[in-house]
Order: C-alpha cells, then sequence, then structure tokens
C-alpha cells in the first residue's frame, strides 16, 4: 500500500473510530487489498454519519485536510459525497455518506478488519470482497457501463476470490438493486458455474 495513501487515510479513520462511525474503505483502495491492484491518487470512504459530528470532523481535520464545513453538512444531508483533500501529500478522501438503506447497514455489518503493511500498521475496516463487487458493479452501471478500468477491476477481483465469494449474497443484493444481468455477465466471464 502506498505510504501517502495510508499517511492521507491515518487521521480521518483516528476520527471515525475515535466517534465510533460506522465506516468502511472502498473504491480502488478495497479492490486492491482484495487483489486488483493499481495505483490511485484517492481513497473512497463509506461512512454513517450525521450532522452533530460535523463541528468535531472539522476540529480535529482542519489542520490536516482542505475541507468545506457546508459542503460536508450539505452530503451529511443528502446522504451523498464529501472531500477532504491532505495537504502533506495531496491525496484526496471521498467520504460517501451510507443512506439508511437495508444494504447500507447489510455492507456495514459485513466489513472486514484489514492492515494496511505500512509501519506503523493501520487496522482499517473495508469492503468484504463481496460488496465491492456489488458496489463496482453499481458504479458500473452508473457510468453507463463504459468503463474498462471498472470492468477489469471487477473481472480481475472476482477470479481471485472466486473460490471464498458468497455468491448468494451478491445474487441477491444484485437482483434487488437491478444488477442482475450485470453479475451475469461476470458469471460468464470468470466461467463460474454453480
Amino acid at each position: 500500500m502506498q505510504t501517502e495513501l495510508v499517511q492521507a487515510l491515518r487521521p480521518v479513520v483516528a476520527f471515525l473510530d475515535h466517534c465510533r462511525a460506522r465506516y468502511f474503505v472502498g473504491g480502488s483502495v478495497a479492490s486492491s487489498y482484495h487483489g486488483a491492484s493499481r495505483s490511485t491518487l484517492d481513497v473512497d470512504l463509506t461512512a454513517q454519519l450525521n450532522e452533530s459530528a460535523v463541528t468535531d470532523l472539522c476540529a480535529a481535520l482542519s489542520d490536516n485536510y482542505y475541507l468545506n464545513e457546508q459542503s460536508i453538512r450539505s452530503a451529511i444531508r443528502r446522504n451523498s459525497c464529501f472531500n477532504l483533500i491532505h495537504f502533506e501529500t495531496s491525496f484526496k478522501v471521498d467520504v460517501f455518506v451510507s443512506d439508511a438503506s437495508p444494504y447500507s447497514d447489510e455492507s456495514q455489518k459485513r466489513a472486514i478488519i484489514a492492515e494496511l503493511d505500512v509501519d506503523p500498521i493501520l487496522l482499517v475496516r473495508m469492503a468484504s470482497v463481496e460488496d465491492i463487487i456489488i458496489i463496482k458493479l453499481d458504479w458500473y452501471r452508473l457510468g453507463g457501463e463504459a468503463s474498462e478500468r471498472q470492468w477489469s477491476d471487477l473481472r480481475t477481483v472476482a477470479m481471485l476470490n472466486v473460490k471464498q465469494l458468497d455468491f448468494e449474497y451478491v445474487g441477491k443484493w444484485a437482483q434487488l438493486k437491478g444488477l442482475t444481468s450485470l453479475f451475469e455477465r461476470l458469471l460468464k466471464e470468470i466461467h463460474f458455474t454453480s
């Protein structure tokens, strides 16, 4: 894992752990952790936050990050995204605010504890491999099914984890999110047969 990425992530994780906010690392960092390695200049976090945390978040992070309090409040109200830009490394931490949906709750429960291998080690909550696949299927659909990089990440993560994947879980949420056709395409491409 890139040292600068971990440097940018460490204070945010410390804040979320301190206020006991549920979160997980997703995006390219989680894909890399589950096998689809590539470099990135940003980190995606999905977090359950409410407006009462904003003042403390700004106080805890404003010395190390460019942030905008109004954008953070707006993202929390709308269950959208805000970003924090780490001054020292220029890494961006994109924070996606969870909604109250059953899938958001389930994916938070299934997050795993992962060690990012930098001294000192940083323990983070990482999206499960199944949830990375569901999230990336969703992003691929939202992007007009045009991103070859997104699809390549999906295929790689699925192929490298095929023996331990909970296909029933992925299939259930793919169906509920209207992603069944993409999930079936993925299964064909990794030559999975039940």
